[in-house]
């Protein structure tokens, strides 16, 4: 089985170091960041199976990444904290992190932690790992898409956007929700999301002026072709195919 990917993104050089070092004994692909931005930085490069974030960076509140990596619904998240009363932690795991743990803590806790968060993952790990529709795969795990086999490329914020799409299952999503869930800051225009669904189009539909895979919906916003999936949630074989013969409905959480 190949061995998780876990990012550390702590402002503490030794406690950073400290964490890293037992993680790799332990057989885990380390990764270390000291910043928010570095730390989505490493997202994007490693792709990680779990990020462990320190609520205090210097760029910014941990926090923020954490509920940032949660709109990716893409890595497990574990917070550090010396924040320690009911109120920071509930506000902590309502971010969308996995798990939190207060400052100070026993290396043995920690690493107990970690090992209970991957198994969860890979108990639960049954979503799959690309999406196709007609021409067009979506590679989740790659972050890459192929149109009639060839790679187009996409910007990461065209692909988040992308992603976000398909994975609401056809229904219909407004501006509002498209910003909050595809980008990793806080924006007030609507005009910016039909800006990227417009070079989104360009790029994947066959006729952009009559777009077939992202649909405009009067009065709401947009959606990923309904007629592509069935009644029941399940993807239609003709048109849409999930790897491994998984349910699309199922592509909501975690990848």
């Amino acid at each position: 089985m190949t061995s998780a990917h876990i990012s550390i993104v702590e402002s503490n050089p030794h406690l950073r170091s400290l964490l890293g070092w037992h993680l790799q004994q332990s057989g885990y692909v380390v990764s270390q960041s000291a910043s928010l931005q570095q730390g989505r930085d490493a997202f994007y490069r490693h792709q990680p199976t779990l990020v462990i974030i320190d609520s205090d960076l210097p760029d910014g509140d941990g926090l923020e990444l954490s509920h940032w990596l949660y709109t990716q619904q893409k890595s497990l998240i574990l917070l550090l904290s010396a924040r320690n009363n009911e109120q920071d932690i509930v506000r902590g795991l309502k971010t969308g992190a996995d798990d939190y743990l207060t400052k100070p803590f026993g290396m043995q806790e920690f690493l107990a932690r970690v090992e209970a968060l991957i198994r969860r993952m890979r108990v639960n790990n049954t979503v799959p790992l690309s999406m196709e529709c007609k021409d067009l795969k979506i590679d989740l795990a790659q972050r890459r898409v192929k149109l009639k086999n060839n790679f187009v490329e996409l910007t990461p914020q065209e692909f988040s956007l992308l992603y976000v799409l398909a994975q609401a299952e056809g229904n219909p999503l407004s501006r509002s929700e498209l910003l909050q869930r595809a980008w990793p800051d806080a924006i007030d225009n609507p005009r910016t999301v039909d800006t990227h669904v417009l070079s989104l189009r360009k790029k994947i539909e066959s006729n952009p002026r009559q777009p077939n895979i992202i649909q405009t919906v009067r009065n709401v916003g947009y959606c990923f072709n309904p007629e592509l999936i069935d009644n029941s949630g399940d993807v239609v074989d003709n048109n849409l195919t999930v790897a491994n013969g998984a349910n699309i409905s199922r592509f909501s959480r975690r990848m």
